[in-house]
């Protein structure tokens, strides 16, 4: 009876400590968070905020149709400079049409191009960075090549030759940026799984009987999140370049800010410099807000990280 007793008492003592140590955890997963939450850049995450709103609400916000045409009031000047109209604050362009609600529409445009572009590129990137890393052998040789043969190849190029064979467009800007962007989320991820598919849990897997693809989806899957979540967040920047730059050259979404004011930066510099600030403010702060992930998630670099370095501003 007493030994009964007794080994209920001591099952009772190892349930309350796994519950403490499961709170313990919590607790700790919890303060984890709020401290990495206390930690985010406020500024570049408002302003990044700020474009997704306008990209979300452009139908609300804008002022006017970006596409409808006023010849009366073309090429009148922003609202802070002489000549200029209230109705229009940053200005017209040579149609007549509102350059503020052209930017706000402009907005909606590439930040669709740049979430299509990432998630295919980096769903690619994911599975052939898994793939060529954990099964190695011909099979990483041949990803890897493949990989260096599209990093080698100039981006802007290859969009211009879809934007001739295909005619300029969303559709075509996507394709062609995606076709190229994979392979750098794929040698990201595979860098990572290289460093982590000999350790002792994932050969742990393998002796239990685990599959290639279980192993993959669940032990490797979660441990290069943090690397692939930082990758996207440095080349939503790059995407946006890409996207204007075809843009200017006439390759890219028809009737863009930047390509109408190209041949009047001259006498109507408002026209491509109102654009020009966003797209450089934008991708001034993502590449910052990613810098800021990549510190915060890496622990390597929390340890070596100087007190007050890349601080919220």
């Amino acid at each position: 009876m007493t030994e009964s007793v007794a080994s209920r008492v001591v099952e009772h003592h190892g349930v309350v400590r796994a519950r403490l140590s499961r709170n313990a955890g919590a607790r700790a997963s919890g303060a984890r968070a709020w401290g990495i939450a206390r930690k985010i850049p406020i500024v570049p995450t408002a302003i990044i905020g700020l474009f997704m709103v306008f990209a979300v609400f452009a139908p609300l916000l804008a002022p006017y149709d970006p596409t409808r045409i006023a010849l009366p009031q073309k090429l009148t000047p922003p609202l802070f400079i002489e000549g200029g109209n209230p109705a229009y604050v940053l200005g017209t362009d040579a149609l007549g049409r509102d350059v503020l609600s052209r930017l706000i529409w402009g907005a909606r445009i590439s930040l669709t191009i740049s979430a299509a572009v990432v998630l295919l590129s980096s769903a690619v990137g994911l599975f052939v960075g898994l793939a060529a890393g954990y099964i190695g052998g011909r099979t990483d040789s041949f990803l890897m090549r493949f990989a260096d043969g599209s990093l080698a190849f100039p981006g802007i190029l290859m969009a211009l030759l879809f934007a001739i064979s295909l005619g300029p467009g969303v559709s075509t800007v996507i394709l062609a940026l995606s076709v190229l962007g994979w392979a750098s989320y794929a040698r990201i991820v595979r860098g990572e799984v290289l460093r982590l598919r000999n350790l002792e849990f994932i050969v742990g897997a393998r002796v239990v009987g685990a599959s290639a693809g279980r192993i993959m989806a669940t032990h490797l899957f979660p441990n290069v999140l943090d690397a692939w979540v930082v990758m996207i967040t440095l080349q939503i920047g790059l995407v946006v370049l890409s996207e204007a730059t075809l843009g200017f050259l006439g390759a890219g979404v028809p009737r863009s800010l930047v390509s109408d004011g190209r041949n009047l930066i001259d006498s109507a510099w408002w026209i491509s410099f109102f654009p020009g600030l966003a797209i450089g403010l934008l991708v001034l702060c993502v590449n910052y807000l990613g810098d800021w992930l990549r510190d915060t998630l890496d622990p390597r670099l929390r340890r070596t990280r100087q007190p007050g370095e890349l601080t919220a501003f």
